[in-house]
């Protein structure tokens, strides 16, 4: 008489956990340890199909399950006949980094990022510095699911000591401040922690620490440099200290927030611009990549526009965004959810908010006699709204953004106006970002991992202006039954 097969021997893992460009479940409802060793065989067997050499360097974030998931991920894929470098705890950027610094071509980070705990996941790759995209993760979902995952001999783990000393030291090398910089680092107790405070005391800067003690519970807020909870709390702590500047990080390290000693917070795309502003002059004719979510600035900005600057919009995502970096040999690419894409000779390419942090204090130190807000005072100013996710359907949203396209387009070639101006392009490289004859812009798009939209307006007018636009862009999308109401509004 046959037994009854215990739970955990039983693959769970739920296919809606593939993403665009990494992988997340809630754990352990959405996938087991089981299902994570099949990932991990999957993942290997995939790394075979590609043909470079079976190496991957493994690494895992604070949260208290994670290195158990790490140890079932690492046990597939040495079932899978893989030479795994387990670097041990890590942020996202360490274990991209330990791929140049151990010349390893793949990379397997468990992390869940800035998700809350209960969640877990894997962001991978196969070609520094560039991490899965659609595709990619496409074909990895078909060999988990439909079980062609292959066992290969000679697979191994070998745990590698130093790397964490070598990531920073690659980041901070032999450069300290000049000038007095007080810095409030807030990490959400998340694996920042561990690094972010010693990076900065490093090169110079004196820290005011906000929340930094490992804490897998998160018992203040996740951490998450893009949301107002964090946001507001480094702006509180800056404004009690009389700090020159609050600098945020996420559960992984690869994103970082900003806010100014006015206490007032920067977004990304905005600190990106005060960074090109200065790289323009440091590095004439260079080229950016921004996603179609940011500034409309970095098109006309007087200054990128003298020292002969160009920007490419592209698509949101980390991953979208690193492959065109790359494809374009852009010095730079800016997203505005708090990723920063950093190229040589300043960074390897891949997002790193660590870097992002020393690159801030650089251009603060090179420019002693500026502080954060008078940089960002400097930039021609816009008026733009909030991120806006109202609910639609994941199988439904994709054809309502279609529809939506070809209203604008169609509007475009009537000549019909939004906003009482005329529609002068339609960047229809995610989504659609109608762009007025002033540079005023909408953008609305299908959100990438969650079932939403994804709406953002800016005006380089007027708050006026900013209300018209998305008065008429929300009539717009009013007439989608299936989309849902605003989770903010203007």
């Amino acid at each position: 008489m046959s037994k009854k097969a215990l739970p955990e021997t039983l693959v769970r893992i739920a296919a809606s956990g593939f993403r665009e460009y990494d992988a997340r479940w809630r754990y352990p409802e959405d996938i087991n340890l089981t299902g994570m060793e099949a990932l991990g065989l999957g993942l290997g067997t995939q790394l075979f199909e590609t043909g470079i050499a079976p190496a991957i360097v493994v690494g895992h974030d604070y949260r208290a399950y994670s290195p158990a998931v790490k140890a079932a991920l690492t046990a597939g894929l040495v079932r899978a006949g893989v030479h795994v470098k387990d670097i041990g705890m890590a942020l996202s950027p360490m274990a991209y980094f330990g791929q140049f610094h151990l010349d390893v071509p793949a990379v397997a980070m468990v992390t869940a990022s800035h998700n809350p705990n209960g969640w877990t996941g894997v962001k991978m790759g196969f070609e520094r510095p560039l991490t899965h995209g659609p595709e990619d993760m496409a074909r990895l979902r078909d060999i988990i699911l439909t079980g062609a995952g292959v066992a290969r001999p000679c697979g191994r783990v070998e745990r590698v000591a130093g790397v964490r000393e070598a990531y920073i030291e690659d980041l901070c090398g032999d450069f300290r401040m000049s000038r007095r910089l007080r810095v409030v680092c807030a990490t959400g107790n998340g694996t920042a922690s561990a690094f972010a405070p010693e990076i900065l005391e490093r090169i110079g800067v004196e820290v005011i620490p906000l929340h930094t003690d490992l804490d897998h519970s998160f018992p203040h807020y996740n951490p998450n440099p893009e949301a107002l909870e964090m946001l507001h709390d480094m702006a509180a702590k800056l404004r009690a200290t009389g700090a020159d500047l609050a600098l945020g990080f996420d559960g992984d390290g690869d994103r970082c927030g900003v806010v100014a000693d006015d206490g007032k917070e920067i977004f990304a795309d905005k600190v990106g611009l005060i960074l090109a502003r200065d790289y323009s002059h440091r590095f004439p004719d260079a080229r950016f990549v921004v996603d179609v979510k940011s500034t409309g600035l970095f098109a006309n900005d007087p200054v990128l526009r003298q020292n002969g600057a160009t920007t490419d919009y592209w698509k949101t995502g980390h991953s979208h965004m690193k492959r065109r970096v790359r494809e374009l040999h852009a010095l730079a690419g800016f997203e505005k959810s708090g990723h920063y894409f950093l190229s040589e000779p300043i960074g390897r390419g891949y997002d790193c908010g660590m870097r992002v942090a020393v690159e801030i204090c650089k251009l603060l130190d090179r420019h002693s006699e500026m502080s954060m807000s008078g940089l960002r005072d400097a930039l021609p100013r816009t008026f733009s709204t909030p991120t806006m996710s109202p609910h639609c359907a994941d199988h439904l949203k994709y054809g309502v953004v279609d529809r939506i396209t070809q209203a604008l387009q169609s509007m475009r070639a009537r000549a019909v106006p939004l906003a009482g101006r005329p529609i002068a392009d339609i960047v229809t490289v995610n989504g659609a970002r109608a762009v007025l004859d002033n540079g005023s812009w909408a953008l609305v798009r299908a959100s990438s991992n969650t079932p939403n939209l994804v709406v953002v307006c800016e005006s380089t007018e007027s708050s006026q202006e900013l209300v018209d636009i998305f008065r008429e862009i929300e009539a717009l999308i009013r007439q989608e039954p299936d989309v849902g109401a605003f989770d903010q509004t203007i």
